[in-house]
């Protein structure tokens, strides 16, 4: 056997789960390939030649920003509502014993099971029986949006917290340091990896989601519903631009988080 193919030999599951990363990886290629292509038509989905165009007129047309800031918008929100009370709640399943906490812990995990078209008919229905029919908008998705996040940030920071060891907190219940202190001095630092995870999960969530969207929006355009309008008359490219931006914006944050992580544990 060669060289290479001993290193081979010994580096299979390395070698494999490059190859399924960049597997992974084509459609995004893509999408930033496209972003700079100046195609013959609304309905040319080949490569016809390079431009900056796009770039450079993101907003052409206008409604796609709007669509974005909208998108935004919610998902910050969402997020940030989904992300507090989801780790309110993981906290207390996981710290306390109450009854009824077996039932919770149970339908935490429905609306992560429930197929979209389901949750997202049942939320209209229960607007519509609340006489919320006819202001369908904004605050019907940011509410839709919550819970669906809901679950996905409280099963993130649960299993965070169940990798917890006790013995620090007692460490420092020991060392005179009271609950509050405990908390923001060891608790919070140890589960917010955790919690973060969460929040970026719950923001790409919710920016990405259509289906339950499309029923509780009334007028109101996000971009995943922009981007369906637009197929049917020919995507314009500077969807792709917006979908390499927010590419770019997500890989910033995970290497920034990462490399936050092993200069912590560089000064430890």
């Amino acid at each position: 056997m060669t060289r290479f193919g001993r290193w081979l030999a010994g580096h299979v599951v390395l070698v494999v789960g490059l190859l399924v990363l960049l597997y992974l990886c084509v459609p995004v290629l893509v999408v930033i390939l496209m972003s700079f292509n100046d195609p013959a038509s609304r309905n040319s989905y080949t490569f016809d030649g390079f431009t900056l165009d796009n770039w450079l007129n993101i907003c052409d047309p206008y409604q796609l920003c709007s669509s974005v800031s909208l998108s935004l918008r919610i998902g910050l929100l969402a997020t940030l509502a989904a992300t507090v009370l989801g780790t309110l709640m993981a906290f207390a399943m996981v710290r306390h014993r109450f009854r009824g906490r077996s039932a919770a812990n149970l339908l935490v995990f429905l609306p992560m099971a429930t197929p979209e078209i389901v949750m997202g008919s049942s939320l209209l229905a229960l607007f519509v029986n609340a006489g919320f029919a006819a202001q369908l908008g904004f605050w019907t998705i940011l509410v839709a949006h919550v819970l669906f996040c809901l679950s996905f940030v409280v099963v993130t920071v649960k299993a965070r917290l169940a990798g917890l060891d006790p013995a620090l907190e007692q460490a420092a219940a020991d060392l005179y340091a009271n609950e509050w202190q405990t908390f923001w001095r060891v608790s919070f630092p140890l589960v917010f990896p955790g919690i973060l995870a969460a929040a970026l999960l719950s923001f790409s969530l919710s920016f990405d989601d259509f289906i339950i969207t499309n029923l509780n929006a009334g007028q109101e355009v996000t971009f995943p519903m922009f981007v369906w309008g637009a197929a049917q008359r020919g995507i314009p490219p500077q969807i792709n631009v917006i979908g390499t931006i927010m590419f770019v914006l997500a890989l910033t944050a995970v290497l920034l988080g990462e490399l936050g992580s092993r200069r912590r544990a560089a000064r430890r």
